[in-house]
This record gives structure tokens, sequence and C-alpha cells, in this order.
């Protein structure tokens, strides 16, 4: 980051008009626009998802016979697929936008879910293979998310709206429901998965309703 991340994003913010471009509303640069739930939905499930499937994989390999270097060795790979993927989910975004990314990272982590559901329990490929689809639509959904979230926060409040986002909501709030989530769900891995897996492809039709939404004119606008 110190030798990378250049220009410096703070920097670079303070050269940015204040004021809202030439025909844009005259609020526009105080008000979040509507896409910011969106982005909340995708980093939140994201979260959720990911974490209570992959907190239940290690006890679920266990019981099926597994010993400690196993299931050791999927949590391994696992934050992996979560972090070295990052770079490709931004460029993804970049170049296909976030809808169709927050698309991508429900259909990811819905097969992740399937997958895990329906591997055998002593099948030690098809489960690393779900944690790596799980880490691989995490990784999406982060970065798809807070693109949304950056993009529809105004410049003044853009940092404090991610601090909260990102911490309050999606890692601590959604992280310890999913994991609680999946305690209560232990004694049926495949379920966990599956339900993990269907409440994740929630986001991709907030998502295109969120678009349409954006792209529709404004009331009043005509004329």
């Amino acid at each position: 980051m110190l030798v990378w991340l250049r220009p410096d994003p703070l920097l670079l913010a303070r050269t940015l008009p204040a004021t809202p471009a030439e025909g844009a509303p005259a609020d526009y640069s105080s008000r979040p626009r509507p896409g910011l739930l969106v982005g909340v939905v995708v980093l939140v499930l994201s979260q959720l998802v990911m974490v209570a499937v992959m907190t239940m994989t290690p006890i679920h390999m266990h019981a099926n016979g597994f010993g400690a270097a196993a299931s050791g060795l999927v949590i391994a790979v696992h934050p992996g697929s979560m972090y070295l993927p990052s770079p490709l989910a931004g460029r993804l975004v970049d170049r296909f936008g976030a809808t169709a990314m927050s698309v991508a990272t429900a259909g990811t982590l819905l097969a992740a879910g399937v997958v895990a559901a329906l591997a055998p329990g002593h099948s030690f490929p098809l489960i690393t293979l779900a944690l790596v689809l799980l880490g691989l639509g995490w990784s999406f959904g982060l970065v798809t998310g807070t693109a949304i979230v950056t993009n529809s926060t105004p410049l003044a409040t853009r940092a404090k709206t991610q601090g909260l986002v990102a911490v309050a909501i999606a890692i601590a709030i959604a992280g310890a429901f999913g994991g609680l989530a999946s305690g209560i769900l232990v004694a049926s891995y495949p379920i966990l998965a599956v339900l993990s897996g269907i409440l994740a492809s929630v986001a991709a039709p907030a998502a295109i309703v969120a678009a349409r939404k954006s792209s529709a004119p404004a009331l009043g606008s005509a004329g």
C-alpha cells in the first residue's frame, strides 16, 4: 500500500470539486444514491453466507472421519480463494459493472452452497472445491459491494459510511449472525449450505431492480 497506492486517495479526494456537476440536481452532492442499500445487501449476504458455511465445514469433515490436518488444509486454502482473486474481481467490476458482478456473486455463492450440500462427506476434493467457490464468491461480493457503496455515497460522508457498512454491518453483525445460524443448523450441513446459497441469490435481483430504478427518469424531469 505504501509503494503502489498512488495517488493517495485522501489527497485525490481533496482535489475533486465539492459542488455538483453542471446539470446535476442541486442536492446531488449531499444525498446518497438509491444503490447504497444494494451495496449493503451484497456485502452483508456475502459475509453472512461465507461465515456460516466456512465455520461448520471443519466440524462436518470431522464428523465424516477427516482429521485435523485435512480440515486445516481446506480452511487454509479457503482464505487464499478469498483474497487472491481481489484484483481480478476489481477488474471484472470495472469491465462489466456492479450489477453484472452482483449476479456473479450470487451465482458463485449459490454454486458453493450446492457443491457443499451435494458433496459426499468423504470427498475431500469436492469439499475443497466448495470452500474455494465460497471464497471466490466472497471476494466478488466484497469488491462489488464496496464499489456500489462508494459510488452511491456523497464524498463528504463516504469514509464514514464505508466504515460503518464494512465493520458494524457487514463484518461484525453479519459475521456474528452467520456463525450463530450455522451453529443452530450444525446437525445438517447440507441444509445449511443450500439455505446459505439460496440466501446469497437475493443479491442478484436486488442489484437488477436497483439498476433499473436508477436508470429510470425521475418524476417531473420530463420537459
